[in-house]
């Protein structure tokens, strides 16, 4: 008699403690781009459980180098990239309706500024933050950062990188491999950036006087 396919026991977590050092390697720099902060993960396995996992990233955010912190913030996505709407720590901040148009400019322009004052890209973590508020909430942060001195947007930024992370980190631990991080690997092609209107939405569509300034 044949006896039923047995149905793997193993976790994500359980996978992540066993997997092959590349592969480890690829998903853990989609959470983060420093090789510092992968290589501090993957030294520490096997993890008993996820809150030693988080606990483990936090430990290896806070001992991050300026270098390290500048490699990992050249790897992140800039926003307006991502087949979903701009991108902030892998998540899509969806943008549609009559005010697309406005929304993107003002989007764009407020990034323009933040990274010619500072000289690397924006980095947020929305993790918690309401789809509808998504949107004022980014920009509100862009231009409440915008007014920091140098040194303490560097490290706002980090910590900001740090919560990006961990929450890249607990779905990798929840999804396994292939879902790391919610983006491409650093190493991925930049894939084409979102168009400025809304689909379905008529060229030159006036913009929504309601999208915040």
């Amino acid at each position: 008699m044949r006896l039923p396919p047995q149905r793997s026991e193993a976790t994500p977590l359980h996978r992540l403690n066993n997997a092959s050092p590349a592969d480890l390697r690829e998903a853990l720099l989609s959470c983060c781009g420093s090789r510092r902060w992968a290589g501090s993960i993957a030294a520490h396995r096997p993890y008993p459980d996820v809150d030693s996992l988080l606990a483990a990233a936090d430990e290896a955010s806070y001992d991050l180098t300026d270098e390290d912190l500048s490699e990992a913030l050249t790897r992140e996505s800039s926003a307006g990239l991502g087949y979903g709407g701009p991108l902030y720590g892998g998540r899509p901040i969806v943008i549609a309706g009559p005010g697309a148009l406005a929304a993107h400019t003002a989007l764009r322009a407020a990034h323009a500024a933040y990274e010619s004052r500072f000289g690397y890209a924006f980095v947020l973590c929305v993790d918690g933050v309401r789809e509808e508020e998504a949107l004022g909430h980014v920009l509100a942060a862009i231009r409440t950062r915008l007014g920091n001195e140098a040194e303490r947007e560097r490290a706002v930024a980090a910590d900001e990188l740090r919560r990006i992370a961990r929450g890249r980190l607990l779905r990798l631990a929840r999804e396994g491999l292939a879902g790391a991080g919610g983006r491409p690997g650093p190493d991925a092609p930049v894939p084409a950036p979102v168009p400025s209107t809304a689909p379905g939405a008529p060229p030159g569509q006036a913009p929504d006087p309601s999208v915040p300034d």
